[in-house]
């Protein structure tokens, strides 16, 4: 009957009309200049595998959350626990949720508890104006964390006054309520939002309560732009069976997570300066019994704070990038105890073009000291070759490592007892890809093989262990390639966008000593992601999502999503319907997704 009545929504909505019609911009994706990167350089000709989630995107998927819309992508693998995003690990190719680095215009949000918390500051959908996803190699720029990948969240330029109210309903107690104010005067320029999210849970102990504070504000605007961002957002949610027991179904879990930076962008002839500082900091409360916290509790507080000059110089021999970066990490915890950290960077690349410019190569090494652990240094190299106007053919081949993480070090509970004798992970990883761009008509492909080291799983090392210990216990051959395809047409002078992906991914353990892994099993090896952003009436506007994954445990699951929007004047309606034939399917560990659900929405422009 769900899923009767899942269809029936649909077929309404297609009989309604047209979303809010806007010319057919073509070229937009291609003149985007990537800002996760030391070079700015357009996305068409960028030798790197990047992959960029707009707003206009996110917006006709009707998606509500950062890690819905990164699910979209082929190669990335976002394990949720429950709906929203509200509790979510972020994979790249077949990585784990410690390997990947997020960063939020460019400044690096990495927790050094746990990666569990990578996705904590996700920001909120109305401040985004794009999402950047470089893998691979070439995502060394960035240094420690990004293993095998980073996302940079772009936020919103203010170009003028607005006031936006949303607010949701829906499925198991589901209600979001928003509110978002731009504001543009002369010397300066503001966004300022608020949002809050609950539910009551799809099963017992899965209830939620979200808010989310954000503040981007540049001052001084027509001379020397200062740029302040500002991002509070705190989670409460029962978590039972989240932290790989089932019988654990009364945990509870309380997150703070903030972050505050001021940079500015100073441009001297040549050269192009971009100092920050940044301070991030994450709270966590962990209670084993929700109605009995004296049982078992952790409360862990952790502080990074940061300095960063990145730059650009042009001259008749090419754009060299660099960068230096200095932090400072803390730890206050009742399991981890009080540790802290320093750590400094220094990276430095090049970019050569030869052949009137129709060849780059662009060589660059990284330098890192962890007080700690050792030094590490990963070099790399990038090359493109510009085999037509809109054929781009690219290589790139480099070093990456991670540090372990406090969690991984100093954790004692009832689940997992840490191991302080780890060692950082490392990794040497080759990719090729082409990239063809025309004016309706998109396609890309990327392979790409990488053999670690020293991997960090948690591991039963027999079958009658009762915890997980971490150990540097795998190295692992993980080779596989990516594909996307974009379709951009019209209908009756109606927009029209067909988007696919596939991944295939094949992991090759060549050493491990476990009876069971605690995260490395659910990886994926097969996994084809589609949408159809449609208008067939004007003013209306309504999508099909799908994705198919196959994991290296034999489990696959199918997935179908339809969204739909109305925009009658200053007023937009609109529906999101997930997973409507009642899938039963799991992403993380062994909990269970919810079935069909479904959200009702409306927005008012003042």
């Amino acid at each position: 009957m769900k899923n009767k009545y899942f269809l029936s929504v649909m077929l309404f909505g297609s009989i309604l009309g047209n979303a809010q019609e806007t010319e057919l911009k073509t070229d937009s994706l291609k003149e985007v200049v990537v800002s996760s990167s030391r070079i700015d350089l357009p996305f068409k000709e960028n030798s790197r595998t990047i992959q960029i989630v707009t707003a206009e995107d996110i917006k006709k998927l009707g998606i509500t959350n950062v890690a819905d819309a990164l699910q979209q992508l082929a190669g990335v693998d976002v394990r949720r626990q429950g709906v929203n995003g509200m509790q979510a690990d972020l994979y790249i190719r077949g990585g784990g949720f410690d390997q990947t680095l997020l960063l939020i215009d460019g400044i690096k949000v990495d927790d050094p508890q746990t990666g569990h918390h990578t996705l904590n500051l996700a920001l909120p959908i109305e401040v985004i104006k794009r999402i950047e996803v470089i893998k691979g190699p070439a995502a060394r720029i960035f240094g420690q964390n990004a293993f095998t990948g980073a996302v940079n969240i772009v936020t919103k330029d203010v170009e003028e006054n607005s006031l936006i109210a949303k607010v949701q309903g829906g499925s198991f107690g589901q209600f979001i309520a928003e509110a978002t104010g731009t504001v543009s005067l002369k010397e300066s320029s503001h966004i300022v939002h608020f949002s809050k999210n609950f539910s009551e849970g799809y099963r017992h102990n899965t209830d939620f309560d979200n808010t989310n504070y954000v503040l981007k504000s540049q001052f001084n605007k027509n001379k020397l732009p200062i740029n302040l961002l500002t991002s509070y957002s705190e989670r409460k949610f029962g978590a039972n069976g989240f932290y790989g027991i089932l019988s654990a179904t009364e945990q509870y879990e309380e997150t703070q997570a903030s972050l505050v930076g001021l940079s500015t962008v100073i441009k001297n002839g040549n050269f192009t300066w971009k100092p920050r500082v940044y301070w991030r900091r994450n709270q966590d409360e962990y209670h084993y019994i929700r109605s009995n916290p004296s049982i078992y509790r952790n409360l862990h507080i952790t502080n990074k704070f940061a300095a960063e000059l990145n730059g650009s110089y042009e001259s008749e021999i090419g754009i060299s990038g660099f960068g230096v970066e200095m932090a400072k990490y803390y730890i206050s915890s009742n399991r981890l105890g009080d540790n802290s950290r320093e750590m400094a960077s220094m990276f430095i690349e090049h970019r050569f073009q030869f052949f009137n410019k129709k060849f780059d190569i662009t060589p660059g090494i990284a330098v890192s000291y962890f007080s700690d652990f050792d030094s590490k240094s990963f070099p790399g190299i990038d090359l493109g070759y510009q085999v037509a106007s809109n054929v781009r053919i690219y290589g790139n081949i480099g070093y990456t490592y991670r540090v372990p993480t406090y969690t991984d070090l100093y954790y004692i509970g009832p689940q997992a007892i840490g191991n302080e004798n780890l060692q950082p992970e490392e990794a040497f990883s080759e990719e090729i890809g082409v990239k063809w761009m025309t004016s309706r008509f998109d396609f890309a492909f990327a392979a790409f093989n990488r053999d670690s080291n020293d991997l960090i799983d948690y591991v039963r090392l027999t079958e009658s262990d009762l915890v997980y210990t971490p150990q540097n216990n795998q190295d692992v051959n993980t080779k596989g390639f990516e594909t996307n395809m974009e379709y951009r047409f019209t209908l009756n002078t109606l927009q029209q966008k067909i988007k696919l992906g596939y991944t295939f991914i094949e992991d090759e353990v060549k050493k491990s000593n476990a009876a069971y892994s605690r995260y490395s099993i659910n990886s994926m090896k097969h996994q084809f992601v589609g949408n159809y952003a449609m208008q067939w009436f004007k003013n209306f506007s309504n999508s099909i999502g799908y994705r198919y994954v196959e994991r290296t445990s034999g489990v696959s699951y199918n997935i179908w999503d339809v969204s739909a929007s109305y925009q009658l004047k200053a007023i937009e309606f609109s529906l999101y319907a997930n997973n409507i034939f009642n899938t039963e399917y799991v992403e993380a560990g062994m909990v269970p997704m919810p079935k069909g659900n479904v959200l009702f929405g409306m927005k008012y422009l003042f």
